[in-house]
């Protein structure tokens, strides 16, 4: 039975994810006063000691909405911290004296980040508070066991957003941002990146090779780096087995689309898809 082995690479376990998304939640609960408004967000609009004007607001297609005594008011495209300064004058301009006014994001539907790949949940997520890499992985569920050993953030150039989830190759005038996962595993600072809205986090399938044979452990592997030699593949296997011809051994390996298979060394390197056949030596 074919087993998969998933080495080195960066998969979070169920503890560290649930811990992660704990934050994650937490981060949305907290309001970034810099956070800009969008249209479809929901406001949650205090004015302290005036119930009538206290209550949750949604913003409309034109970026704007519908607010007592004042009527129409902008929102879209002004900060948290901009949009309660301007809602304070208004109020105060003939209609209040020295209105207290607070303003929080309810629900954050206009700033979305996309993750898609080799994560446990892939979906369209919102982007809340100062999001970080990690924390989206976290709401994605973390990475499956067949993922590899980078995420790839694709960034939209600036004055653009996308208005969907973009591949690599798709990303003709964006940023591509790789980070190594398990450095970010391992808690490196410069490797957890602050989201911005439209950035699509694409983690890609592990490349693996197989190992058939006399070994301790056939199965299928993940190719850790390109500079993977034979030898080093077969310990990942847990060695050649005392019945093996270490001098025959060989790589079935997909050549113009045909099967080749070739006779190599220990020193060889392994290529992603290749099939290391390990027999067994003559008695």
């Amino acid at each position: 039975m074919t087993s998969l082995r998933s080495h080195g690479h960066f998969v979070l376990g169920m503890a560290l994810a649930a811990l992660l998304l704990s934050f994650a939640r937490a981060g949305a609960a907290g309001q970034n006063p810099d956070y800009l408004i969008g249209a479809k967000d929901v406001l949650a609009i205090n004015v302290w000691n005036e119930p009538n004007l206290s209550g949750k607001f949604t913003v409309e297609a034109d970026g704007s909405f519908t607010f007592p005594l004042i009527g129409r008011i902008k929102a879209a495209g002004f900060t948290l911290r901009e949009f309660e300064a301007d809602l304070k004058k208004r109020l105060g301009e003939g209609y209040l004296k020295r209105p207290q006014v607070s303003v929080a994001v309810e629900e954050n539907r206009s700033q979305m980040v996309f993750v898609i790949g080799e994560v446990r949940q892939a979906g369209t997520y919102a982007l809340t508070g100062h999001m970080t890499l990690i924390e989206a992985l976290a709401r994605a569920g973390s990475t499956t066991t067949s993922a590899g050993s980078e995420a790839i953030i694709v960034r939209a150039s600036p004055g653009k957003t996308a208005q969907g989830p973009v591949l690599p190759d798709q990303a003709k005038d964006a940023e591509v941002i790789k980070v190594r996962l398990e450095r970010l595993q391992e808690g490196g600072v410069s490797e957890n990146v602050l989201l911005r809205d439209g950035d699509t986090i694409f983690i890609p399938r592990a490349e693996m090779f197989y190992i058939s044979g006399q070994v301790r452990t056939p199965g299928a592997y993940v190719l850790q780096t390109k500079d993977t030699t034979v030898l080093q593949a077969l310990s990942l296997a847990g060695g050649a087995t005392d019945r093996a011809a270490n001098n025959r051994i060989s790589i079935v390996r997909l050549v113009d689309g045909k099967k080749k298979e070739t006779r190599v060394k220990l020193t060889d390197l392994v290529q992603p898809g290749d099939t290391i056949i390990v027999p067994e030596r003559f008695i």
